[in-house]
Parts: structure tokens; sequence; C-alpha cells
């Protein structure tokens, strides 16, 4: 199974999926296990304030929150961790690496980024997606890609039909400022936009095209000598 339900009754009986840690998806699980924590009103439990204690029952509860993600091979390793904090930290570890390893891993991201390109074909929505999996995976990695560095590299990805809207972008904007989410969605409205204008010039192709084939074939069929 790629998840599993717990109920509780904080949330009113309402089932909460908690996906499944592999070693391929750490980053996107982590992620959405954290923000099922945080909706429990227990990330206390997680990053504990220095000199406060944790109440017990809650580090219970958002320690049952992280067995019902993690595989049975791995839960045998972390079940004699008796604190949430101890649990996440060790999973981590496994799936992050020590603090070099994680450096390495980060040197790599970044190489990553740096070759990063859209592909022919290939949409806003998937070329942002890439993006946005990058910035989160340097978020695991104890870094941070802010708005500036992303929404340039996302201009900077783009072929050259969007060049008029890029140079008005950096022209008429301020690209400190500015944010990811904005950045996607002026250059979809202007996808569509050329969408749009190629699905008409398209048709007009293939009117004209039709009305060349009828005017050959009727000028064809005028000068054809009766038998």
């Amino acid at each position: 199974m790629s998840s599993s339900q717990l109920v509780t009754r904080e949330n009113g009986g309402v089932p909460f999926q908690c996906p499944i840690l592999t070693p391929t998806n750490y980053t996107t699980r982590a992620i959405k296990i954290e923000a099922i924590i945080d909706a429990q009103g227990i990330w206390e439990s997680i990053e504990p304030t220095e000199g406060v204690v944790v109440d017990e029952k809650k580090n219970k509860l958002t320690r049952a929150f992280l067995f019902q993600a993690i595989p049975e091979d791995i839960l045998l390793q972390v079940a004699k961790k008796k604190t949430t904090k101890e649990v996440r930290d060790s999973l981590k570890t496994r799936y992050l690496g020590v603090d070099r390893v994680q450096k390495a891993r980060l040197h790599t991201l970044k190489s990553e980024f740096e070759a990063l390109r859209m592909k022919d074909g290939e949409s806003i929505d998937e070329c942002a997606g890439k993006l946005t999996d990058m910035i989160s995976k340097y978020s695991s990695l104890g870094d941070t890609l802010e708005d500036e560095v992303s929404v340039r590299k996302l201009l900077d990805l783009v072929p050259d039909k969007y060049l008029q809207l890029v140079a008005s972008i950096e022209q008429y904007s301020d690209i400190d400022t500015i944010s990811f989410e904005e950045a996607i969605g002026r250059l979809k409205v202007y996808e569509d936009r050329i969408r749009l204008r190629s699905g008409i010039a398209s048709t007009k192709g293939s009117l004209l095209l039709s009305r060349t084939d009828d005017q050959t074939v009727t000028t064809g069929n005028f000068f054809r000598p009766n038998c």
C-alpha cells in the first residue's frame, strides 16, 4: 500500500492519508507528513521550543503519525526512539545522509539546477513543476532558493517565443520582488495567447488550402474535354 489512514478525535473523525516513505520520495512525503502533523497542532513535538517540555500525549500522537508513514523494515530500526524528534532525525539521516553527504547532494542539486532547460513541446506548468520540485529538495537539504533566483531561472528557461514577455517583465517589473507564482501566471497567460493565435493561423491556413483545392478541381473540370 502507498498510504494508510489514521483517524483521530482531534480532527473530528476525518481520516488523514499518511503517505508511506520510500528511498526515492522522502522530500515530497516529508512535506505531506509534516503538514498533517502541523494540522493536528502537535508540531511542537517535532521542533520543540528551547527550554519548553513537550507534552507527552502530543509526543506519542506525533510518534504514531510518523510510524504510520514508515515501511516495516525501517520501523523496526527506529521503534526504540522515544521522542518524535529522535525518530525524525533518524529518518532524515537515513534518507538524506549525514552532513557531509548532504553537502555533496546539495552540490549535485545546484549543478542540476544550472543545467535545467525547457524541452521542446514542454508546457509552462511542466517546467515550473520541475523548478518547484528542486526548490523543495533544496529546502529538505537545509538550503533555500529565494524567489528572485527561481524567477530569474524560470525566465531564462523559456524558449525564444517568450522573449517579448520576458523583456517586458524585466523592464517594467522588479525581479527582486515579483513572486515565483506571479511569474508562472504571466507566462501561462502568454502561453495561452500563443496557442490561441497558432490555432487561428492553423484554421486560416486550412481554409486557404481548401479553397485552393476547390479552385483546382473546378478549373480542371472546366478545361476537361468532353468525351
